[in-house]
């Protein structure tokens, strides 16, 4: 057993965290006082970074529920998961249709353990987690063919990871296997950070996220995103913010410009 000082050390907690800070910009109390002192510092530059945080888990519930419901999706890979909160992956996919499978895939121990205890699955349905890097694509695509037929459409799910490569010709070449992996009629969902929305806060607070001894990150722009998506049809409307995704009349949620980009693309 890992006594507390052992533990403190598996999760490096002097050091940032993006799945923690991430915890704590949407309320959670799974975070570390590194966490919050970096989230705290990011927000005093960048007050629109807990609407970017929200903004982001609400373009991933929208993208979710569309390829549930209108895409007849029923297999979800959803890497870079980050620590469990409301309307995960499998919680929106199997409210649309309970035999959907979910793997879900992040490097974190104290994700690892959050997702264990809390990704209960339907009957009908199944969820599972890979404890991989995102670089680490043989072994995310092995072990999640315990889970997922990779014989029938899947859904990938990059939200908020990509920008974690910081080498455009390694993160090109991380997205190209996994969709090379999966067959025709799948899909790829990105989210990420950009600099063309309030450009200035955002370089600022990712140098001071860099600086800080967390794994470095990057922001691309509109088209460095839509890269990722070559050889694939994307859908409308496009490479947008966030919440310029499908927005949902009865529930719009945050309405303003953020600046994390997002799209969704089809496998032809």
């Amino acid at each position: 057993m890992t006594d507390e000082s052992g533990l403190h050390a598996l999760l490096k907690t002097e050091v940032p965290h993006s799945a923690r800070l991430w915890n704590y910009l949407l309320g959670g109390k799974d975070n570390f006082a590194a966490d919050r002192e970096a989230a705290e510092y990011a927000l005093a530059l960048m007050p629109e970074l807990v609407q970017s945080a929200r903004a982001n888990r609400e373009f991933l519930g929208r993208a979710v529920r569309f390829l549930a419901a209108d895409a007849g999706i029923r297999q979800f890979l959803d890497i870079g998961t980050g620590l469990p909160t409301a309307g995960n992956t499998h919680e929106i996919a199997q409210a649309v249709a309970p035999d959907s499978r979910i793997v879900y895939v992040d490097n974190d121990p104290m994700v690892l353990v959050h997702a264990r205890a809390l990704l209960t699955s339907t009957p009908s349905g199944a969820t599972d987690y890979i404890d991989a890097d995102l670089r680490d694509t043989a072994t995310i695509l092995r072990d999640a063919q315990k889970t997922l037929d990779f014989t029938q459409p899947v859904a990938v799910i990059l939200s908020g990871i990509l920008n974690f490569i910081v080498d455009d010709t390694s993160a090109d070449a991380i997205v190209s296997r996994l969709i090379a992996a999966v067959p025709p009629g799948s899909y790829l969902v990105i989210s990420h950070p950009t600099e063309e929305v309030n450009g200035p806060a955002v370089r600022e607070s990712m140098r001071q996220w860099n600086e800080s001894g967390a794994a470095p990150i990057t922001a691309r722009s509109r088209e460095g995103i839509a890269a990722f998506c070559d050889g694939l049809e994307i859908l409308p409307p496009g490479v947008v913010t966030c919440t310029a995704w499908r927005p949902d009349p009865e529930h719009p949620g945050i309405t303003d410009k953020v600046s994390e980009f997002a799209v969704v693309a089809a496998k032809p």
